[in-house]
């Protein structure tokens, strides 16, 4: 046992050695997370004697832009704040909120005819 494949790495024959990794960098890292896109999902729950008082479910996304349309989620192109389209959202606002005050004045108008 004086040769020296006795020292040298186990190689099955016809595979070749395992290669070496490098450790990654935090860009490396990030590249791989936002290309492929990672979920994190959870759940925490408040009890007090089998009385559930609060739950809050967490539901976290973290991918690329690219990565995100590619698995359906674009809601921040349709968004009017993110969009620049708020104007558009403050009118509806304003024509809604008429639209209340004259129904709010047309019932208390009937309200006040079925009383005299």
């Amino acid at each position: 046992m004086t040769d020296g494949s006795r020292y040298a790495p186990a190689v099955r024959p016809g595979s070749q050695p395992a290669a070496r990794r490098e450790p990654a960098n935090l860009g490396d890292i990030l590249e791989r997370v936002l290309d492929r896109g990672v979920v994190i999902a959870g759940d925490i729950r408040v009890n007090l004697l089998d009385i559930e008082l609060l739950t809050i479910k967490l539901r976290l996304v973290i991918a690329s832009v690219d990565t995100a349309k590619e698995m359906g989620i674009d809601w921040w192109e349709h968004d009017p704040w993110l969009t620049g389209d708020s104007k558009a959202l403050q009118d509806e606002n304003r024509r809604l909120r008429a639209r209340l005050d004259a129904l709010e004045e047309n019932r208390s108008l009937e309200s006040g005819d079925h009383h005299d």
